[in-house]
């Protein structure tokens, strides 16, 4: 009862407002406190790819062993706050309104996954005995990079372009995918019998097929029939045709993405409805 009308007070809700403009990248022209604080966020973010990186530098991690633990404690203390702030505040926005549901959404939304996963390695290797599961959670800190996304204009075109051509991306992605099972799988039953060790299946084959389609062609696998170097040599035209459709609808999408924005803005008289 108590949090209830806590919760629903004037100046509990003025703080939260307060709280939600200056934490919340997309409220609109950032300045004051809402600047220094997206600054300090995205320093924070590079300084941590920075420090992945050079961790893995066995020089560098011996000589710095401290500095590296102690940049990891202060990341995590900052990233688990600024979390629980997001959470706090994340009620203003009118996609998750609702106090308790609201909050149960923002937790499992794209970018409530990344925040979590920026702080949850860290806590989990607290009570992890396991080596190897440990070095595990540790790649998990590379999410932290994934927070800079919300703060960059092109990654939100990117994501804008990839949401509106999602269909004909998902239909051409598909088509590569049903040429990839057809091509391996004559490809297996034509090499098969002269490299049974090497073409022994055909998921192993389509290693082989994904090689020949994006002409990579590591050498690890490579058909000696005739018939087999036929097909391959097929696959490799097929799949320079198959892998420029995704290009040309991103490429497509970019370019329409563009002339929206660059459009004019008309405005009509409220009067007469001309046009100026």
């Amino acid at each position: 009862m108590l949090f209830s009308l806590r919760s629903t007070s004037p100046r509990y809700r003025i703080w939260r407002q307060t709280v939600y403009r200056i934490i919340e990248s997309s409220t609109g022209k950032r300045r004051g406190m809402s600047l220094v604080f997206n600054l300090t966020l995205i320093t924070i973010i590079t300084l941590n790819a920075i420090a992945i990186i050079l961790h893995t530098v066995p020089s560098i991690n011996r000589q710095h062993e401290r500095l590296f633990r102690d940049f990891e404690l202060f990341s995590v203390i900052f990233f688990t706050v600024e979390y629980v702030l997001r959470l706090w505040v994340c009620v203003e926005n009118e996609n998750y309104h609702h106090p308790v549901w609201g909050r149960i959404k923002y937790i499992f939304s794209a970018t409530g996954i990344i925040d979590f996963l920026a702080i949850f390695p860290f806590y989990f290797t607290l009570f992890a005995t396991d080596l190897a599961v440990v070095r595990i959670l540790r790649l998990f800190r590379i999410f932290r990079l994934f927070r800079v996304t919300r703060y960059s204009h092109a990654f939100k075109v990117i994501q804008d372009v990839l949401v509106d051509k999602k269909e004909e991306l998902i239909l051409s992605v598909t088509f590569v995918v049903f040429m990839l099972i057809i091509v391996s799988s004559i490809v297996y039953y034509v090499e098969h019998p002269a490299q049974p060790d090497i073409f022994s299946s055909i998921p192993a084959t389509m290693w082989w097929g994904v090689n020949a389609m994006t002409t990579v062609g590591y050498g690890d696998m490579h058909p000696i029939t005739p018939l087999g170097k036929f097909l391959g040599g097929m696959a490799a035209i097929l799949g320079l045709s198959l892998f420029a459709l995704p290009t040309g609808i991103i490429a497509s999408g970019f370019a329409e993405h563009i002339r929206a924005h660059k459009a004019p803005v008309k405005h009509r008289c409220p009067h007469c409805g001309k046009e100026f």
